[in-house]
């Protein structure tokens, strides 16, 4: 049964292009004990894209009240999580038969402009709406739609630099849960996974390259960076691949299956380790790259996250284990990154999800509850709880500049004020 889950042959462009689309690849975004402050959080998993914030000096007594709400809006029905920039926020929802970019001031909500265009809102067993989240660059924000609407805004302005439909021109068909893969910038090459990889110029939308098909995965590509260069990481519902940076060639693969084609998660790296986490009780597994193939570590069924990821921090891992239409047993989990050795589980968040920040858990639970724990690997240590959203909540919230943003399913989008 299925239940509620969020859901190239080789086409090498010119030798220039992909000269060009490399020539410009900057160093890797630092790992989590070495970020600095930020002042953005920019895509996906924040700007190293490891769900880690280093912001300090935010309140971590909260009052019994709850925390004071700053501003509310509803966004439309979806799971995009939040991106900001510059003092702009990001996110998609679905209204009324159409998915909507929005642009808003971080501080007040206040709307700077939007982008609308039809799209079904594929409810299939869950409230449907689109699952990517918005990607900045620069001076310019990219999306991807449930349908495979891929578009480039100026930032600022929201004005179309570039589109795309990936139904068309990957020729894949649509996924039965939606394109979900958020853009991933690397150098000047754009990446998504939904029944291929492919490579854009962030600059133009040219294609770069693409992989044979593939059963649709719905998390977002990684990069392994080691001696031998960059390898782009992705888990799809056949199994977990490494691509040549260049070209998308296919360099290492280890099956792993979803029984209901729902691989969901990103793969997490750390050095030439790559973890990766199934729901359905498939489970974890540690692989090794050796340059050539895929070493399994571990594998067992003590972390199987369902589609929101885990956090890697000082050797430990902090994720969800369960599925999310059994989240009254799903439990928040530490585990040994090295070893798959758990070190603690705790039950009631329901199939939540969380980041860290300054050495603590942010935890959403799934009925909206924010909650506030140590990053620790002793034991489960709950430090605040507050009122936040109400429904479903599966979207990982983010924490930037003393102010909490979260949404539900169903649309509302709540920013709070932890300042001291």
């Amino acid at each position: 049964m299925k239940d509620n889950a969020l859901r190239c042959s080789m086409t090498l462009a010119p030798a220039c292009v992909v000269m060009m689309a490399l020539g410009s690849i900057l160093p890797l975004p630092l790992q989590g004990a070495d970020l600095p402050h930020i002042d953005s959080w920019p895509n996906w998993m924040g700007p190293n894209r490891d769900g880690i914030s280093r912001e300090s000096g935010w309140k971590t007594a909260w009052p019994q009240s709850g925390l004071p709400i700053v501003w509310t809006r509803d966004a439309g029905r979806g799971f995009s999580s939040i991106s900001i920039a510059e003092g702009r926020l990001f996110t998609m929802g679905h209204v009324d038969g159409q998915e909507i970019v929005w642009c808003l001031d971080a501080q007040t909500g206040n709307v700077i402009w939007t982008h609308r265009y039809p799209c079904e809102l594929n409810d299939n067993l869950h409230e449907g709406g689109p699952a990517a989240t918005p990607t900045v660059d620069a001076d310019r924000v990219y999306t991807l739609g449930k349908e495979g609407q891929l578009y480039c805004f100026d930032a600022k302005s929201g004005n179309v630099r570039w589109q795309s439909m990936l139904q068309k021109e990957l020729d894949v068909p649509l996924p039965e849960w939606g394109f979900s893969s958020s853009p991933v910038i690397i150098g000047e090459q754009l990446i998504l996974q939904g029944g291929r990889v492919v490579s854009y110029d962030k600059q133009t939308g040219t294609k770069i390259w693409q992989t044979s098909i593939q059963q649709t995965g719905y998390g977002s590509a990684a990069v392994l960076q080691n001696e031998q260069g960059l390898f782009l990481v992705t888990l799809d519902c056949d199994g977990l691949r490494l691509l040549a940076m260049e070209n998308g060639e296919e360099v290492a693969f280890h099956a792993w299956p979803s029984p209901f084609r729902t691989n969901s998660t990103t793969p997490i790296i750390r050095g030439n380790r790559i973890f990766i986490s199934t729901a359905y009780n498939v489970g974890c597994a540690l692989f090794e790259f050796d340059g050539r193939q895929l070493k399994e570590i571990y594998s067992n069924r003590e972390m199987r996250n369902h589609f929101n990821n885990s956090i890697l921090s000082k050797g430990y891992l902090f994720g969800f284990d369960g599925n999310s239409n059994l989240g009254r047993v799903v439990q928040l989990t530490c585990m040994n990154f090295e070893t798959g050795e758990v070190a603690w589980k705790q039950k009631g968040l329901g199939c939540g999800s969380l980041m860290i920040a300054d050495g603590k858990l942010l935890i959403l639970a799934e009925n909206g509850t924010l909650v506030l724990a140590k990053e620790t690997s002793e034991s489960y240590q709950e430090l605040s709880r507050s009122a936040f959203l109400e429904g479903r909540c599966w979207t990982v919230p983010i924490l930037l500049d003393k102010r909490i943003y979260g949404r539900n399913a169903a649309g509302t989008l709540v920013s709070l004020d932890l300042s001291p």
